[in-house]
């Protein structure tokens, strides 16, 4: 896997909860490979999300090989990144997004 290295050295698989799985298919039309493309492509925003939560999360703003722009919050535990909701960007995300 060919993840862009200067954020995600050392990931090695995507992981993904069932439940997570199908609130992105559900509720926001994202399908796990859309939401993997992210992962893959130039340019992509990544921060720390401070959402409260005992595992450090992060999100990252990019697009799919379609052009489709995402917002995808994640962890990483060990070799695995674990993506935790993808969605569509806000209006907000996709001004911070294009100014990148």
């Amino acid at each position: 896997m060919a993840v862009i290295p200067e954020h995600f050295s050392g990931v090695e698989s995507f992981e993904w909860d069932a439940g997570n799985l199908s609130k992105s298919e559900g509720k926001h039309a994202v399908t796990w490979t859309e939401a993997e493309q992210v992962f893959f492509n130039r340019p992509i925003l990544v921060a720390e999300a401070h959402l409260g939560h005992g595992e450090e999360r992060h999100f990252a703003l990019g697009k799919t090989n379609a052009g489709r722009l995402l917002t995808i919050v994640f962890t990483i535990r060990g070799k695995s990144l674990r993506v935790i909701s993808a969605r569509p960007m806000s209006r907000t995300e996709r001004r911070a997004y294009g100014k990148a």
